[in-house]
């Protein structure tokens, strides 16, 4: 990854221009005040807001006033002659002592390195060094300020920044952030009929109601009268409009990171890597990560009126024993940002409308129990006396048999394939336009409660690997014009070719520089969908050599069940082919996409969804529409089987017909999907991780205990960025909704043959909310505040699928759904 032209080439010429270069970075704006060098106190004490809320060690500067907005993170290689840095803090520039470790190591060189640290990284770490140098320059310049904490016997190093007043309003003014005003609007109650069914619906929600502070409203004690807090776009010249008691209370936490985050990704570094912004710093390996602190502990110390927004979210959310309540979305937004919150309000709604179909549901698979004895079929097929003999089912081995052995898969295929079932699937057609309306409203209200109704699109910044190969083609370019230049005659006139050069630069990559990675999308997608329909008849050549093979069996009771025996196998064979095709698929979409060299994040996600989309439905639905669609209608009749491989039949449907079959493996899939994927990847697999980081922490520790000068450090209470540092980095809500997309294509698709799939969803669901929360509260870092007006391409996707699923399956293919064709498409 080269830095620069020059950067480039060999470090020992340029070693002397580095450290030149940062000392003169470095000597901008010192503040001989607040720019020495301060040690803080060795254990140093979270102070005591006015607020009374709890908070932890690591929140705020040394002074204990300045909160911490963001952390930027560093790793260093250990070197022999490096001595402990003091924490500095700094209004304006960062002091010369920073720099004097460097210089030496600049003067020594790599020496002290291991060859294998080298390969790492192109970047040596005094080009990384003068990169962070020249950043936080860049960051005290537009007025952030820095406190640089003690480096780690873990090479580790952490920078909190902090954003004053004066560039906090001006930011907030220029991103017209709404603040609440003095004036208070009174909520009146209606009166009549609809005042007592407000009054009555609000007693009956009052145990489903999560106990977190309300925002927007608030109750006068005194005239019991409800009043509503407006919000006005905030103006620095109209304070005393503002409901301000504080400065540091203005804006919450969120939104404080959320400016830094701004101020931070717009940072230009021109003369070390001519690139913007913190995401290309991260990319090159200058810093390690860069996060919002979270606020303190997760667990309550003090009394219930001293949480903090992160103990109430873990107390009201992230827990398992208020699964009955409603989630906090007001408050999920407040704290982890619009984006979040409107995931968590989506999963809610849908969770929500889940429980009419799945009390429906039941009720179908009811109906099929109390009634099973006065059906017919059934009744014919379990009757001995009938002595209904069946064909052989397979050649040579096999022997003629009763249909009276098939009884049980008639009775169980009549529960869930019944009369009711076709009013269910009308209604299930019906309510997955319904959600979509739902949904449309639901995002429209929190729009307008979120004050994202005059929500702009923000300039998209480039993406550090775009950036890297449009700086790449740039150079050769340049090089390429500077060629041709040497070559010219004497009487060309150099500067107007120089100029003319210049300004053949390219501002954006050309389909040219795509083609290649459209070409591999193009073939890898191919070679993927063969892939996965190859992974579908394999199964079903196994169970076709299966069923032949274990015919042979002179076991009666083992030839008995060879049916049961087989498709049982091959549903769970299928099942961890889905399982770990999904995965696989899932690194592919990545690599794919990545080749594609989207220009922007936003780009580069619409591609990543579309992508996972396609190859995981269709790895996901592909045994499933075999199984509904395909199975059975090829087998032949006695006399003209068809046959694979020369001998092996066909192979067949039940008796019943296909959908017993199709109701096993849709269950299967779904609860091994959901137990599996859900409690294993994504609670087992961080958990282990966390597990091993702290493993890894505990010997670094061992090995700093036994040197004195880092005795002093190991007495200081872990900070609160050391504890987010080691939670999991947060990588998105897409999976998230990928996963209960691909969960929607089961309920709305395939309910017909298996009627219970809305209330394993719902269940799932239940669980899912909680299971989240709990990530997000305690298992990863607190993600950036990001405002968005909607959910994105995923809203997209969920039109599609509802457009598609509109119609479910019912795969009995009997008169009964030509019926219901019709009769939906007159009602739609």
């Amino acid at each position: 990854m080269p830095v620069t032209t020059d950067m480039s080439e060999s470090l020992s010429c340029h070693s002397v221009k580095l450290v030149s270069l940062a000392r003169s970075l470095s000597e901008l704006g010192v503040d001989a005040a607040n720019g020495i060098p301060v040690t803080p106190p060795e254990n140093e004490e979270p102070p005591l807001p006015e607020s009374g809320i709890d908070l932890g060690p690591g929140l705020f500067f040394a002074d204990g006033k300045r909160k911490v907005d963001y952390v930027l993170c560093y790793k260093l290689k250990k070197r022999h002659a490096s001595r402990p840095r003091l924490s500095i803090t700094s209004n304006g520039s960062i002091p010369l002592p920073v720099l004097g470790r460097w210089e030496t190591e600049a003067e020594s060189g790599d020496a002290g390195a291991p060859a294998g640290d080298l390969e790492e990284s192109k970047l040596s770490e005094e080009e990384k060094a003068v990169m962070r140098e020249e950043f936080e320059a860049g960051l005290l310049d537009a007025g952030v300020q820095l406190q640089r904490d003690k480096e780690r016997a873990n090479g580790l190093g952490f920078i909190r920044l902090h954003i004053p007043w004066p560039i906090l309003s001006r930011e907030a003014e220029l991103q017209k952030i709404k603040v609440p005003v003095k004036k208070k609007c009174e909520l009146r109650k209606r009166m009549g009929v609809a005042g007592l069914w407000d009054s009555i619906m609000r007693k009956v929600n009052i145990p489903f109601q999560p106990d977190v502070p309300d925002f927007d409203t608030h109750r006068d004690s005194q005239t019991r009268v409800h009043f509503k807090t407006l919000k006005h776009p905030f103006i620095r010249d109209k304070l005393h409009l503002y409901d301000i008691k504080s400065t540091d209370t203005v804006f919450d936490n969120a939104t404080r990171s959320r400016i830094v985050a701004e101020i931070i990704s717009r940072v230009t570094c021109r003369q070390t890597c001519q690139t913007t912004g913190i995401n290309s710093l991260l990319a090159r390996g200058v810093y390690d990560s860069a996060f919002p602190v979270h606020d303190g502990s997760f667990t309550r110390r003090g009394r219930k009126d001293q949480r903090n927004d992160r103990q109430i979210l873990h107390e009201e959310w992230a827990n398992y024993g208020v699964m009955h309540k409603y989630q906090p979305v007001d408050l999920i937004r407040k704290y982890f940002g619009e984006q979040i919150g409107l995931y968590f309000a989506w999963l809610g709604v849908y969770t929500q409308l889940l429980i009419p179909p799945s009390v429906l549901g039941i009720f179908v698979f009811l109906y099929g129990i109390f009634t099973v004895d006065a059906n017919v079929p059934s009744q014919e097929t379990c009757d001995d006396n009938l002595n209904i003999t069946m064909c052989p089912l397979c050649d040579g081995v096999c022997d003629y048999w009763r249909l009276s052995t098939v009884c049980s898969l008639a009775r169980a295929s009549y529960l869930f394939d019944n009369g009711v079932t076709v009013l269910f699937a009308i209604f299930m057609s019906l309510w997955a336009a319904y959600f979509l309306e739902h949904w449309k409203r639901r995002q429209m209200c929190l729009k307008h409660t979120w004050d994202l109704t005059s929500l702009e699109d923000e300039e998209e910044e480039l993406r550090p690997e775009y950036e890297e190969v449009l700086q790449e083609k740039k150079a050769k370019m340049k090089a390429q014009s500077k060629k041709k230049l040497a070559q010219a005659e004497d009487g060309v006139d150099r500067e107007t070719d120089q100029m003319l050069a210049s300004q053949r630069e390219p501002e954006s990559l050309d389909i040219e520089d795509h083609l290649s990675g459209y070409l591999i999308n193009v073939s890898t997608l191919l070679l993927l969908i063969f892939v996965t329909f190859s992974a579908v008849v394999g199964v079903a050549v196994y169970r076709i050599c299966m069923l032949s093979v274990w015919s042979m069996n002179p076991d009666p009771e083992a030839k008995a069940s060879v049916r049961m025996t087989v498709t049982t196998t091959g549903i769970i064979l299928n099942m961890l082919v889905v399982l770990v095709l999904e995965e696989v698929y899932g690194a592919i979409a990545v690599w794919l996409t990545e080749l594609e060299l989207p220009k922007t994040k936003e780009e580069f996600e619409e591609k990543l969804i579309f992508k996972s989309f396609f190859l995981k439905s269709m790895n996901a639905f592909a045994p499933i529409f075999y199984v509904a669609f395909f199975k059975g209608r090829f087998g032949g009749r006695p006399g003209d089987y068809v046959y694979v491989f020369g001998d092996y039949r066909m192979e067949e449907c039940a008796p019943p017909g296909c959908l017993i079959e199709l109701c096993i493996q849709l269950s299967m899939i779904m609860l091994g999907k959901q137990l599996i994927q859900n409690n294993v990847f994504e609670v087992l697999i961080p958990k282990l991780k966390k597990m091993y980081r702290t493993i890894q922490e505990e010997k670094v520790k061992k090995r700093a205990a036994e040197n004195e000068e880092n005795a002093t450090e190991e007495k200081r209470p872990k900070q609160q960025f050391d504890k987010d540092y080691a939670l999991e980095p947060y990588e998105g809500v897409t999976p998230e909704y990928m996963e209960m997309i691909i969960q929607y294509g089961f309920v709305s698709l395939f309910v017909a043959s298996f009627p219970l799939a809305p209330a394993f969803a719902l269940l799932n669901n239940v669980i899912e909310i909680r299971l989240d929360a709990a990530k997000f509260v305690t298992e990863i870092r607190r993600p950036d505040a990001v405002r968005c007006k909607d959910i994105g391409v995923c809203h997209l996707l969920h039109v599609r699928v509802c457009s598609t699923h509109g119609l479910p399956v019912h795969v009995q293919r009997k008169r009964h759904y030509e019926w219901l064709h019709r009769a939906l498409t007159v009602l739609l």
